[in-house]
């Protein structure tokens, strides 16, 4: 599996980063309170399949980046650390819009905090199943920045659209898309590396905006 853990990535050289994609996978929060092999059995959603998903990534020729965070992860302490480490990876010679965050439920809502806290209208971010009324509460002055693919199911009463983020924004972002699932599998839909939201993630990480 190619698959560096974030808090090692400042030791990687630069020689090893020129020209390629970087790809930030952020999982959802049952990964953080069963770890790797989480298994949600309450709604009939099944193994999250995280590995899979970081192999799908990893075979589109993606460096992958990622990790089983805490339990309790606090958002906004994880979401510096991840701006941090994209800071990084530019200061070491990498293009910013070689670089993707990729976050599904709790790690969108980490992925949507890391938009608009690394203020950089070239990195690309694909939010999965993050975007609902809480969120908006919970964080008004969030704004949006960067390329943003939204992506959610309708069947599921967690996620929704992210189009009234996208309308309080007054950052830049030069690309937008939405993407409305009808899988039937309600939040379980982020839990496998389904060709429906994988797919175009991958464009969108690999510059492809249409």
């Amino acid at each position: 599996m190619r698959l560096f853990a974030i808090i090692l990535l400042t030791l990687i050289p630069s020689a090893m980063i020129f020209g390629q994609r970087y790809l930030f996978y952020l999982h959802g929060k049952i990964i953080e309170d069963q770890g790797v092999h989480a298994v949600d059995t309450i709604n009939g959603f099944g193994a999250y399949q995280y590995e899979d998903i970081l192999n799908a990534f990893a075979k589109a020729n993606f460096t992958v980046l990622s990790e089983v965070r805490q339990q309790n992860t606090d958002v906004v302490e994880y979401a510096q650390k991840v701006v941090n480490q994209i800071d990084s990876l530019i200061k070491g010679g990498v293009n910013a819009n070689n670089i993707t965050v990729v976050g599904a439920s709790k790690g969108a809502v980490i992925a949507m905090l890391v938009s608009s806290y690394l203020n950089n209208k070239e990195v690309n971010f694909v939010l999965l199943a993050g975007c609902n009324k809480s969120m908006l509460q919970a964080f008004p002055d969030l704004q949006f920045c960067g390329n943003i693919l939204s992506v959610y199911e309708k069947s599921d009463d967690i996620g929704h659209s992210c189009a009234e983020f996208k309308n309080n924004t007054s950052g830049a972002i030069p690309h937008y898309k939405e993407i409305a699932l009808n899988t039937r599998l309600k939040h379980g839909f982020i839990y496998k590396p389904l060709p429906v939201w994988l797919e175009p993630a991958i464009q969108w990480a690999n510059g492809n905006y249409q």
